[in-house]
């Protein structure tokens, strides 16, 4: 066994303690004793109990009153003593401890070590050191002062020995850094060595021949006995309190018995605590009771102060109270609140039951009727077969006269007037009904709902009107008993009259009065019960279903009616005759023989233009009179569309033979081609110009009809790529022709095919020097027309967008720029698919590819991908000299432009968030919303005119040249 610390004087300091002993030897005696709450930083003298001694000592713990715990400081050991035992010491004396407090390097003591082995381990280290030199070797200082030492002998390690011993155990401490790593010490310098001073006796003292230390128990700590010149250990874990050395006949049952005291000091001491927490509860709820009963006194004194005074006007305020009901009574029923007992609900049922709509006896066989009539109309239609169509156009005949006459029959039976009447009152009733009642929802067993409500509104109406029989009967006995009393009163009337009687039973009578009046509130004020309110709102739900229903049946008859009406009017020009297309040939007759004079002219022009005396006048007039069939020829074009309009219409609507019984006047292509194609114009009767330039990718030529420049589009095609690019054009033509103007789109004047050569030519209006590119490249767009031009180009991708048309080519040279305030989307290469369209679309503009990433990735083209093209356009047009960073997919940095914020907002959301943007939703951005905004700073420019002029051609010219020579070249 081993202990860990130990309390060790310094040789060197063996003077000051016999120093310390003498003075204090003599102060001691004359001092005072302890009094009140100890200072446990103050050192004090204490009698030591084994040789009577004063020695310096600060108080550790109070145990009790009378006895206290201290700590010798300049030995170390700890002891109890009386009051009386412990004195004040002069300020001289209130200097630090000689003893230091040391603890062996490396051990510790076993867990569960009995008090006998620790004995036996405390005798071994006294053998050890008894009587020796022993070196100490300092190894760390902690910060409550304690120095871990290393204690040799010779060569013998005493903390290894003890070890070994197995009355120790080894364990790692930690080190301080405050501290050095070892410190060799003069082995003359600790109290553990040879003592060699002389010992001075102290005459007045009990045993004056001895220098002795205070001895006892501590906690854990080595002492050094200075009478026996030995290091002593005990351990700290084992020991409770006083110290006691290794010399001393203190026994283990000592030890006990001081230790059960202590713990039986600490037990009181607790107890006590405990008595006066409970004593401080019990008083303060006493308190607080107390409290509470004079509180509840004072409202018991103000209660009957109340009450009497309530006692006084007793009369006056039940008067007063009844009063006020009555009022309330007279008000509810002057405003007729019929509500509670369902009396809207009731009304509401009597005009949906009385005026209800029956539908009209003619209206089953007008609608079957109707149906074999539009099956007729549609087999007529896909009919192919001149013979068979004979047939089912006679059988249509047929259907149609009966039509006719159900039709009639319909409308004599029909009353408009009345229908709009009732849907009217039926609006009005449903729009009161939903403001009181809110929402409706789906019922079941509608005669069960409606029987219930009638029953429960007879209940009501019984109750109801019971209450306010027995109000009126109650009243009147109070007017009654005022009669009586005023006579009673009135000194002059000579009717006698017993004071009995008068007053009888009043009390009685305005108890019942308040009750009669409580019920009639209760009944018609009072919210319903839940049972109330489900009767309720399942007859305004079955109520409302009835009025929605029979809306419904107006809203169809009405529709039949305006139908039969329009087709009775209709009817009556087509009945008995077919129309003919005898003045669509006429006009198509016309037309070649205008185009045959066309051809006559051009060539007698050729002719005098390739003479050899060739007269100017004459080739003037020649020109002139072409000019003149051309536009004869155009006009009679204009004329033959109008014509296949009206047949047009005839056929969807009337007559879907026609194609079928005149094949040769090409309605039905006419129909498939959405009204675009034309087969009266042909590529030679046009004054048609080479475009070269602008040739790369197909032949473009360009012409004039009717004062306008016109483009004229060749596409190759075959018996396969024909149907195809008629059918694409007729889609893209239709969604122009919906919005036209407002469409954003670039219209198609005519497609015609070409009778020579496998060519299909598209005609378009001409804008020389119009796209998006040219005018960028000679007078860039100011902020406000980019604005106008972009707002156009958005309005161009919704309407194709809309008709489910992709275009996949939208890049700077295919967007048109109208009077620099208006934007459209040029058309596309009608021979190709939106796919093929979007791979040759790599257009790159200002170092932004068109391209978006999905689909470089390989995606299908979507709309996103043109709102991705249209979102570069419109940051190529923003930035213009700007620079601006791409990342490794290919997108544009938006953030760090200095642009407008809600500009940056759209291109951000253009660029970045496009899957979830909508054309629609461009539109209606924030920047193209506001009158005007500034998108860029764009630098003034303040040259002269013709400075100016050449500059543009200078830069258009450029242009031309790289639009010549580029893979995408202009392609309207």
């Amino acid at each position: 066994m081993s202990t860990q610390t130990c309390w060790i004087i310094s040789i060197n300091r063996n003077c000051d303690i016999v120093k310390i002993g003498c003075v204090l030897a003599e102060v001691c005696p004359q001092s005072n004793s302890v009094f009140g709450n100890p200072d446990l930083n103050k050192i004090y003298a204490g009698l030591f109990s084994e040789d009577k001694c004063w020695y310096r000592c600060k108080v550790q713990k109070v145990i009790s009153d009378e006895k206290c715990l201290v700590r010798y400081v300049d030995y170390g050991n700890t002891e109890i003593l009386n009051r009386s035992e412990i004195v004040e010491i002069p300020l001289n004396l209130q200097f630090p401890d000689v003893a230091k407090k040391y603890r062996l390097w490396g051990l510790q003591i076993p867990s569960g070590q009995e008090v006998t082995q620790f004995d036996q381990g405390r005798s071994f280290l006294g053998s050890l050191i008894f009587e020796k030199e022993i070196k100490m070797r300092h190894k760390v200082t902690y910060q409550d002062g304690t120095i871990v030492a290393q204690a040799e002998y010779g060569n013998v390690d005493i903390g290894e020995e003890v070890a070994k011993k197995g009355y120790a155990e080894k364990c790692k401490l930690p080190s301080s850094n405050n501290a050095p790593e070892e410190k060799k010490m003069d082995p003359g310098q600790l109290g553990i060595g040879n003592l060699k001073s002389p010992i001075p006796l102290w005459g007045h003292r009990p045993n004056p021949s001895a220098f002795a230390r205070p001895k006892g128990r501590f906690n854990g700590r080595m002492v050094p006995d200075l009478k026996g010149k030995t290091l002593v250990a005990f351990p700290k874990d084992r020991l409770a309190v006083g110290d006691f050395n290794l010399g001393s006949n203190v026994s283990l049952e000592k030890i006990k018995q001081d230790q059960k005291l202590i713990e039986e000091n600490e037990k009181l001491k607790s107890e006590k605590e405990d008595l006066l927490e409970s004593y401080r509860e019990l008083e303060l709820k006493v308190e607080q009771t107390s409290l509470e009963l004079q509180r509840a006194k004072a409202t018991s004194v103000e209660l009957t102060k109340h009450l009497e005074n309530t006692l006084h006007r007793h009369i006056g305020t039940r008067m007063k109270s009844l009063a006020a009901k009555v009022e309330i009574v007279k008000e509810v029923r002057r405003a007729n609140v019929n509500v509670c007992c369902g009396d809207d609900l009731s009304d509401a049922v009597k005009v949906v039951a009385e005026g209800h709509l029956v539908t009209p006896s003619s209206l089953d066989e007008l609608e079957k009727i109707w149906e074999e009539y539009n099956l007729a109309q549609e087999k007529i239609q896909i009919c192919q077969n001149v013979n068979e169509g004979d047939i089912l156009i006679a059988k249509r005949n047929e259907v149609r006269q009966k039509l006719y006459t159900a039709v009639e029959v319909f409308i004599v039976e029909v009353d408009e007037l009345s229908l709009n009447k009732r849907l009217k009152t039926l609006q009005e009733l449903s729009a009161s009904l939903e403001a009181v009642y809110g929402q409706t929802r789906e019922v079941t067993n509608a005669e069960e709902i409606l029987q219930k409500f009638y029953e429960w509104k007879h209940g009501k109406r019984e109750e109801f009107n019971r209450v306010r029989t027995e109000t009126e009967a109650s009243l009147q006995l109070l007017t009654e008993w005022f009669n009586s009393t005023i006579k009673f009163f009135d000194l002059n009337d000579e009717e006698s009259l017993n004071s009995e009687e008068v007053i009888g039973n009043v009390d009685e009578i305005l108890e019942k009065i308040e009750s009669d009046v409580c019920k009639e509130l209760e009944i018609s004020l009072v919210e319903q019960c839940d049972v109330d309110k489900e009767i309720i709102l399942n007859t305004y739900n079955e109520v409302l279903r009835k009025i929605r229903s029979e809306e419904r049946l107006i809203t169809v008859v009405q529709a039949k009616y305006k139908a039969s009406i329009e087709f009775k009017k209709q009817i009556m020009e087509w009945l008995n005759k077919r129309p003919n297309v005898d003045h669509l040939l006429s006009i198509k007759k016309t037309l070649k023989g205008l185009k045959a004079q066309l051809r006559w002219k051009l060539v007698e022009k050729n002719n005098l233009e390739e003479a050899d005396d060739c007269d100017e006048s004459e080739i003037e007039k020649v020109k002139e009179e072409i000019i003149q069939l051309r536009h004869c020829v155009f006009e009679k074009i204009y004329h033959e569309q109008e014509e296949y309009e009206e047949l047009t219409s005839l056929v969807q609507t009337w007559f879907p033979e026609l194609p079928l019984l005149h094949p040769g006047a090409g309605i039905l292509r006419y129909m498939n081609s959405g009204g675009i194609l034309t087969v009266s114009l042909e590529r030679d009767i046009l004054d048609a110009e080479p475009m070269k330039e602008l040739s790369s990718k197909r032949p473009l030529v360009c012409s004039e009809v009717d004062g306008q420049k016109v483009l004229l589009k060749g596409y190759s095609v075959d018996m396969n790529t024909e149907a195809t690019v008629i059918q694409r054009a007729a889609r893209y033509h239709k969604a122009w022709r919906e919005s036209k103007e407002e469409s954003g789109l670039l219209p198609l004047m005519f497609l015609f095919l070409c009778k020579s050569d496998p060519l299909a030519y598209l005609m378009v209006p001409y804008y020389p020097r119009a796209s998006l590119g040219a005018v960028q490249a000679s007078t860039p767009l100011s902020a406000e027309e980019a604005l106008k031009v972009m707002k156009g180009v958005a309005h161009g991708l919704r309407t194709l967008h809309k008709a489910d048309i992709i275009h996949g080519s939208l890049h700077h040279n295919n967007v048109f720029v109208l009077n620099r305030e208006r934007g459209i989307v040029g058309d596309f290469d009608f021979t190709k698919s939106v796919s093929q369209r979007t791979a040759m679309n790599s257009v790159v503009i200002g170092g932004l590819n068109l391209m978006s990433p999905e689909l470089k990735a390989g995606q299908p083209p979507s709309p996103a991908s043109d709102l991705y093209a249209y979102g570069c356009l419109f940051l190529w047009l923003c930035v213009q000299n700007q620079e601006f960073e791409i990342n490794e997919d290919g997108i544009p940095e938006v953030d760090a432009l200095h642009l407008d914020d809600d500009v940056k907002t759209l291109l951000s959301s253009l660029i970045y968030c496009r899957n979830s943007m909508t054309a629609e939703q461009v539109l209606n951005a924030e920047c193209f919303l506001l009158p005007k905004i500034t998108l860029i700073a764009y630098p003034e420019k303040d040259y002269e005119c013709e400075e100016k002029e050449e500059l543009e051609e200078k830069h258009l010219d450029m242009y031309e040249e790289k639009a010549k020579n580029s893979e995408d070249s202009f392609d309207q």
